[in-house]
């Protein structure tokens, strides 16, 4: 990975380019041991005025003639490209792909951002009349309190849990820790902590992000060649649901990632309860209550007690976010699964520092599109 934050000196296919290198370092990997690349931004040409964003990074890391695709589906671009990448080795295609998902959003004004982000919604039925996501994420906050007695103070139990965890993590855009009371509660957290989307506030989002991050795929039998610890993704699953949420069975509800969640699951061979970790797509500090629930791991409506009961925490039975999340890690759209990705294989083989969750051997991702109307999710495990 990048650092993650603001980088007003570097371009888009810098900030992919330096990822790329990194992961390629690690594993020894010459430009002859590389199949195809895939490259997943969600905005590249809307911010940047750089498309064939593939075609631009395997020219500059002088990966020719190998494959070159740029992979596109909103905030899971990262995760699609994974997908994608694992599914043309499976299928006999290529032998090893390098997969590296980049943005650049900090240089463009916040109003353009939610813009952009927003035509991920129905254009017809949301889009045209003012819904952004932080007003879909407030919507779903307050079906949440009003059904299962959530509180603004569990969301703000995420927000304190995830940037202390990022405080462990030197890639995170965010590394300081906040405490309960300053953003919940007391007179300062009326002035440091605004209302976005009513019930929704400044803390419970994520920051708009610059940085990118890369992982190497292989076969098996070739992972050998570049590592003695490699990481193995024993399961995948991609699902949708309606675009507009007022079309859905229960918006309050993740269809998607139940669907996806039970593939992984499935092809692995493992269920919920097997998993050690999770790194979970926490735009908003509700979705990651919402999608510990919804990927099995809590039972509907009770993820916010274990998070008050300290069971998400680093050194809690079941860490969630162990990175910071993208609360505090940061957010990069396209680079977000496979920051993801690229965090769960440090944990697996033992080279998270600080942030280390012990005994680690199975992980969980949940990558989300739009408002998860389009998610990925992974199993992955340690052989």
């Amino acid at each position: 990975m990048t650092k993650f934050g603001r980088h007003d000196e570097k371009a888009l296919v810098s900030l992919m380019t330096e990822s790329s290198v990194r992961a390629l370092e690690d594993a020894g990997a010459t430009e002859k041991s590389i199949d195809a690349v895939y490259a997943a931004s969600m905005l590249a040409g809307e911010l940047n005025n750089q498309t064939a964003i593939g075609s631009a990074l395997v020219d500059q890391l002088a990966l020719t003639p190998a494959a070159a695709d740029r992979v596109e589906n909103g905030p899971a671009s990262g995760g699609s490209a994974i997908k994608n990448a694992y599914c043309g080795i499976a299928c006999g295609m290529y032998d090893t792909v390098l997969v590296t998902g980049g943005e650049k959003m900090r240089h463009v004004p916040a109003e353009t951002i939610t813009d952009y982000i927003a035509t991920m919604t129905n254009i017809e039925a949301e889009y045209v009349h003012g819904v952004t996501l932080p007003s879909l994420a407030g919507m779903l906050t307050r079906l949440y309190m009003e059904r299962y007695g959530l509180t603004e103070e569990d969301l703000a139990r995420v927000a304190v849990k995830n940037h202390l965890n990022g405080s462990k993590n030197p890639y995170a855009h965010i590394q300081q820790p906040i405490a309960l009371e300053g953003i919940y509660g007391s007179p300062e957290a009326a002035v440091n902590n605004p209302l976005i989307a009513d019930p929704i506030r400044m803390y419970h989002c994520c920051p708009v992000t610059d940085g990118a991050a890369s992982v190497l795929l292989s076969t098996a039998e070739k992972a050998k060649e570049f590592t003695d610890t490699p990481v193995r993704i024993a399961g995948v699953g991609q699902a949708t649901d309606k675009m507009a949420v007022q079309d859905r069975k229960d918006p309050a509800t993740l269809e998607a990632l139940r669907a996806a969640a039970a593939q992984a699951f499935k092809m692995s061979k493992t269920t919920p309860q097997d998993m050690n970790l999770a790194e979970l797509h926490d735009a908003f500090t509700i979705l990651e209550i919402v999608e510990s629930e919804d990927a099995g791991f809590f039972k509907k409506g009770t993820g916010h007690m274990a998070l008050r009961d300290g069971v998400t925490a680093l050194d809690g039975k079941f860490p969630i976010n162990p990175s910071g999340g993208l609360k505090a890690r940061g957010h990069p759209v396209g680079a977000t699964g496979v920051a993801q990705i690229v965090e769960l294989t440090w944990q697996l083989r033992g080279e998270a520092d600080k942030r280390q969750v012990k005994n680690a051997q199975r992980a969980f991702s949940c990558n989300l599109g739009g408002f998860a109307n389009n998610i990925l999710a992974f199993v992955l495990e340690r052989p």
